[in-house]
């Protein structure tokens, strides 16, 4: 239990003051701490950085102590000469240092830097994708906070009608069955908030998650004012943000440095061939009971010092080694085509966010123009609605399209903007609203 407790002091020790009111950049910096993917890919980083360290050390010699301690027992034995018991000793300290094994070691070294290298960079990948599942989130806050708004002020004009169409009832303006529709569609305006409601909450509960904190905790999000001209920025070329990604994305740096990573282990299995020269020395000595010499005379006596080279040439090992160099270079291939795989998806990427942020922009400004003229639409059919010029059906028909047109510019304008920062942030800008 002691043990648990510390491991869990331990992960919990890293604390991030948490702000009253969570911006866009409040949470991507709360995130890039906090979220756990991100925590453990810096911990894989640190564990390659100790593999390089390990391979370095494969350099230097090894230095080892060795005894031995060993008591006979002879309880059957009839020579008087020997002694029914004795007790002996061995005690040794060898060192052994590989000189030559085909470039192996060095190689090692090198591959291990890549695979380092390629270590923080995936570090680097998992930042920028909780980046951008940040943004994602978000915006879609964003979007059904503002569809909530929608939603009551929708609901509020409703229940106006509603209580409008109450007194033309009385008056004997309207049917009783105009009436029952109105009232139908206040029922349904309820429902729609309700929902509406439910799916910001939702969207909340998606960014607590990724920021890690639970989901009973209050987050008041900040509502950051766009404007038309946020919406409608000019975008980058899709060219311009590939090339400009292609060296910068930390994907795409991987992918190149495990080609290299791959290449070396080729060179790596073919040291297998090469013959392998090994330098040993040690120094140890021995006593045994029952001698005439004392302990110190028999460790004196028994001194004794070795120096050896070992040259190994492999012959024939069961074709060990050559299946490791063919496996090596189909590797290679593979990785090779890792890596355009991953230019294409960048590219497809870039692309997919250009047309939908293109999209959403001639969608917003469209969609604009249409809300005018249907608030206008709207507006007086109401007017004429009180006056009973007017019936239910017309006023409820024109209401459902100010609703989808206010929904429409919405949509826009945050698939717009959701879009257009996340191009910005595949040319290297940090993202901000």
């Amino acid at each position: 239990m002691v043990g648990l407790a510390t491991v869990c002091s331990g992960l919990s020790a890293q604390t991030v003051e948490r702000p009253a009111e969570w911006t866009l950049s409040n949470c991507i910096e709360y995130a890039l701490q906090q979220n756990i993917s991100v925590r453990k890919n810096r911990i894989s980083a640190e564990s390659s950085s100790i593999d390089v360290k390990t391979a370095k050390a494969a350099l230097f010699p090894s230095l080892s102590f060795s005894t031995s301690q060993n008591y006979v027992n002879r309880p059957l034995t009839e020579d008087n000469s020997q002694k029914e018991n004795s007790y002996n000793g061995n005690y040794g300290l060898n060192a052994s240092w590989t000189v030559y094994n085909g470039g192996r070691n060095l190689k090692t070294i090198e591959q291990q830097k890549l695979n380092s290298r390629i270590a923080e960079l995936t570090v680097s990948e998992s930042e920028n994708d909780i980046q951008t599942s940040i943004t994602q989130i978000y915006v879609q806050v964003l979007y059904a906070a503002e569809s909530v708004k929608i939603n009551e002020s929708t609901l509020k004009v409703s229940e106006a009608q509603r209580d409008r169409a109450k007194e033309l009832l009385a008056a004997g303006s309207i049917a009783q069955s105009d009436y029952a529709q109105l009232e139908s569609q206040c029922s349904t305006d309820k429902y729609q908030l309700v929902t509406a409601q439910a799916a910001l909450q939702n969207y909340k509960l998606q960014l607590k998650q990724l920021l890690e904190l639970d989901g009973e905790e209050e987050m008041q999000i900040a509502m950051p004012a766009l404007a038309d001209a946020d919406v409608l920025n000019p975008l980058p070329t899709k060219m311009d943000v590939y090339r400009t990604a292609l060296a910068l994305r930390p994907e795409i740096e991987a992918s190149k440095l495990s080609v290299d990573a791959s290449k070396l282990s080729i060179a790596i299995a073919k040291s297998g061939y090469m013959p392998t020269l090994s330098l040993s020395a040690g120094i140890g000595t021995s006593h045994t009971s029952g001698s005439d010499f004392t302990f110190s005379q028999q460790v004196k006596n028994g001194w004794n010092n070795s120096l050896g080279l070992t040259i190994s040439v492999p012959i024939f090992n069961n074709r060990e080694t050559k299946s490791a160099v063919q496996k090596a270079k189909l590797q290679y291939q593979s990785s090779q085509l890792d890596q355009l795989d991953q230019e294409k998806t960048l590219f497809k990427t870039i692309e997919s966010l250009w047309l939908d942020a293109n999209s959403a922009q001639q969608s917003f400004a469209a969609a604009s123009e249409k809300l005018r003229s249907t608030e206008v639409s709207y507006n007086l059919i109401s007017e004429q609605f009180n006056l009973g010029m007017k019936n239910t059906v017309e006023l409820l028909s024109e209401k459902n399209n100010l609703l989808s047109a206010k929904q429409e510019v919405l949509q826009a304008k945050y698939m717009a903007i959701l879009n257009s920062q996340l191009l910005r942030f595949y040319q290297g800008e940090n993202i901000k609203l």
